[in-house]
């Protein structure tokens, strides 16, 4: 489990770094904190997705990619819940700078490791076992 935690957090490395510059990105084109960090997060969650599939946990081979991607989404907007307060949180009360949006980012993203982390492990890649017929 310590290895999976490891590489998890490996993913969530980049995810932190697509969707910081997916949201500078979104601002520089004049989304704002608010939209702009909806498509950031989308994307980073795409990203995470593709290198946990492969890398952390071994997929479910009975279900399709869009039913695994559904559910990967599903379980990371739990998170991604907490993880988008945290961050609107930090963008209201914290004076408007260049980093805001990078230590906002930050925050909501440590806010969302363990939710993200347990739900994936437990629920989008859970082991199926099959019962050997007797």
């Amino acid at each position: 489990m310590r290895r999976e935690l490891t590489r998890f957090a490996v993913a969530g490395t980049l995810g932190f770094i697509v969707d910081a510059g997916v949201l500078y990105i979104a601002l520089w084109a004049g989304l704002g904190y608010y939209a702009g960090r909806a498509v950031s997060f989308l994307c980073a969650v795409w990203t995470t997705w593709q290198f946990n599939r492969r890398f952390t946990f071994t997929p479910s081979k009975s279900q399709s990619l869009l039913a695994e991607w559904g559910r990967y989404l599903v379980a990371m907007s739990a998170g991604g819940c907490a993880n988008y307060a945290s961050y609107s949180a930090v963008v209201t009360l914290l004076k408007p700078t260049s980093w805001l949006p990078l230590f906002a980012i930050a925050v909501g993203s440590i806010v969302g490791l363990m939710l993200n982390f347990v739900s994936a492990k437990w629920w989008v890649f859970k082991k199926t076992t099959v019962e050997p017929d007797r």
